[in-house]
């Protein structure tokens, strides 16, 4: 975690390493959320606050159908191996059933078919479009719109603005999310008849990304867009800033983790520079108006989308929970399909044919620091909308 992020927490008096802790009371009637999220390694700091918004889901309900609502957080480290692991512990130790998080597509996508196994429901917020596509399974569900969606939503209009902008360049994570990104990415550009110059990947460990600058300089693109995540997106924009090529082209990075991405890279280095948001809090919507209100409260902060996403997933599934007025997954999986909601972005909606929630996603452009209204007021919502492909091309059977 970095400075500011310590900070921030520190100010809503929460001590990073034993967050946990929340979790401790709770009854033997209770009913427990699992909170799979890496809370060590490059992904922490998404982590934490991922846990601040089951949190912030649990602590406003406090109970439903009668039974105190708890929750356990456990570390998947940004491991497959160990996110399975840990959520066969919970579901063994604690017979939980409802799990929340899932951040990497990777470890998301393993949950996803574990918790299905185990006969249980996993709600996550991961962009593969894997996770509601080929791979889909009847106990996950996903609140984020998938790659292909972000792609379609930050590409396409940032073309049509700029249609001079001929020559593009990407810098992509080699995992299934960076691939997702990368194909999607292929597709828009061909269909507006726009050029991609060049492609570099990096490893999921990498953190210099000099080299694959100086690739992308030499082929001399007129957008730069960078597909990948978290501390990565935020190296690599960095290092793009220190080398100038934010004077030279337009660069574009269609997949933030929004408020807390800003803050780490600071106005200097988001001032001019393309983002995608899943979420912004300037959102007008009663929910996410009163999520600002509980979250400003209590933490002294202003929720970011790590933290918003981990609420509203919870959210749903304690809703569905309410719905279905019973625990047993099956009947809470029939509540949440289909199921029609006054989301964070506004009217959202759960698809029943391969579980993925249809909600706007945001193109966004940093201000300049002295445009900024407060402290957070980091970007201007350029446009929002929705893309989604449908079941069949997704290619998702819910069998």
């Amino acid at each position: 975690m970095n400075r500011r992020d310590l900070l921030a927490l520190a100010a809503a008096g929460i001590a990073p390493m034993s967050l946990s802790r929340v979790a401790s009371a709770q009854t033997a009637e209770g009913i427990e959320f699992g909170a799979p999220f890496p809370m060590s390694g490059p992904f922490a700091v998404n982590g934490k606050y991922g846990e601040l918004g089951v949190r912030m889901a649990i602590q406003r309900y406090g109970t439903v159908i009668g039974r105190r609502l708890a929750y356990s957080v456990f570390d998947t480290e940004a491991k497959p191996a160990t996110a399975v692991r840990k959520v066969q512990e919970a579901a063994q130790q604690k017979n939980t059933k409802f799990f929340v998080g899932g951040i990497l597509s990777p470890e998301a996508l393993a949950m996803g078919k574990e918790v299905h196994r185990l006969g249980g429901v996993f709600f996550c917020y991961s962009g593969a479009d894997e996770i509601t596509g080929k791979e889909c399974n009847p106990a996950t569900f996903r609140w984020p719109v998938p790659a292909y969606g972000a792609v379609a939503q930050t590409v396409r209009p940032l073309i049509d603005a700029q249609p001079k902008a001929k020559r593009w360049y990407t810098i992509t994570a080699q995992y299934v999310f960076g691939e997702g990104m990368l194909a999607a990415t292929k597709d828009v550009l061909k269909e507006k008849g726009v050029e991609l110059v060049g492609n570099s990947y990096h490893s999921l460990a990498e953190k210099e990304f000099s080299g694959y600058l100086t690739n992308a300089m030499a082929a001399k693109p007129d957008v730069l867009v960078l597909l990948n995540f978290g501390t990565q997106s935020t190296d690599a924009l960095r290092q793009a800033i220190s080398f100038g090529l934010h004077k030279k082209m337009t660069i574009l990075v269609p997949w933030t983790s929004g408020l807390e991405q800003f803050q780490s890279l600071g106005a200097e280095s988001t001032e001019g520079i393309y983002f995608g948001a899943q979420y912004w809090h300037s959102v007008d919507s009663p929910t996410n108006r009163e999520l600002i209100t509980q979250v400003t409260r209590e933490l002294k902060v202003t929720p970011n989308y790590t933290l918003a996403a981990a609420f509203i997933c919870t959210k749903c599934v304690i809703d569905a929970i309410a719905k279905a007025g019973s625990t047993e997954p099956k009947a809470v999986i029939s509540a949440l399909e289909g199921m029609k909601f006054e989301g964070l972005t506004g009217q959202e909606q759960i698809r029943k044919e391969d579980h993925q929630v249809i909600k706007d996603y945001y193109l966004v452009r940093g201000k300049a620091k002295k445009q900024m209204k407060d402290a957070d007021d980091y970007v201007d919502v350029v446009s929002s909308g929705q893309s989604f492909l449908s079941v069949e091309q997704a290619g998702c059977k819910l069998s």
